[in-house]
């Protein structure tokens, strides 16, 4: 059975301070707690590790062996507590983040920058992707994820924005010669863009007014895959392909220049 390491220390102690009343007062425990501590070793080597005198201790040859080998093995013990006490008072070390590829692009650039300023000892690694995957068996360390797809045993704190709202969108020179939609349901009979997961699910428009939610899946020429090719699907919809649903963050470029036009209100997710 393997000596515990206390034992080990103690036994340690005893033997280079030469008495059981200094090595107490060198590892900060009682005389008798050292003796026990060594006692307890011997009976579990089965060999006797110090001679005993009224006035001294000095260790055996099986002792004296035994303190020859623990010494720098201790001491290198030692200096790895020392750098896990690091990482307590500092934190170090590389975080790994897996994240949806819309919350790289919209939340994670206000927020990176002041934190690695705040913690010059870390190095973080982002995957961006939007596949659904166990943030842990893929080899991170932590994620973001939107409320739809957190797990129910994941522990979660909010971060970034508490709302993102979405648009709804299309090239003013689409809307000139398909016409406008005046309501979701008109986007049935329109040329929409639309997003497919990994897994294969294309993604709902979902739109809200009055506490009434309305979801319609629309049909288009493009689909695309959502987040890695999601500037493919806002450059097709800018070049008047069809309507585009997506964060407004994402957009705001483009409303703001006039490329694309809302319609139908914002859609709240």
């Amino acid at each position: 059975m393997p000596a515990d390491l206390g034992d080990l220390a103690a036994f340690v102690a005893v033997a280079e301070a030469g008495s059981f009343r200094d090595g107490a007062r060198t590892c900060g425990m009682s005389a008798s707690g050292l003796s026990e501590a060594v006692r307890r070793l011997e009976r579990r080597l089965g060999v006797r590790l110090l001679h005993r005198t009224t006035r001294s201790v000095a260790p055996t040859e099986a002792g004296a062996r035994l303190l020859e080998r623990l010494t720098p093995a201790l001491g290198e013990v030692e200096a790895a507590l020392d750098v896990v006490n690091g990482f307590r008072d500092r934190p170090a070390g590389t975080l790994r983040l897996n994240v949806p590829v819309s919350a790289a692009r919209l939340v994670l650039p206000r927020i990176v920058p002041p934190f690695l300023a705040a913690y010059p000892d870390i190095r973080l690694d982002v995957i961006a992707e939007d596949s659904f995957v166990d943030v842990l068996a893929a080899g991170c360390d932590a994620g973001i994820r939107y409320d739809e797809r957190l797990e129910q045993d994941m522990i979660a704190v909010p971060i970034g924005p508490r709302e993102q709202r979405f648009a709804t969108v299309a090239a003013p020179a689409y809307l000139d010669r398909r016409g406008r939609p005046e309501h979701p349901r008109d986007l049935l009979h329109h040329a929409c863009i639309g997003g497919r997961f990994a897994s294969g699910r294309t993604t709902e428009w979902e739109f809200e007014r009055d506490g009434e939610i309305l979801r319609v899946d629309p049909s288009g020429p493009l689909t695309v895959r959502v987040g890695g090719a999601t500037d493919l699907a806002v450059e097709a919809a800018v070049a008047g392909v069809g309507i585009l649903t997506l964060f407004e963050d994402w957009l705001r470029p483009h409303l703001d220049s006039g490329a694309l036009e809302p319609v139908l209100g914002p859609v709240v997710t």
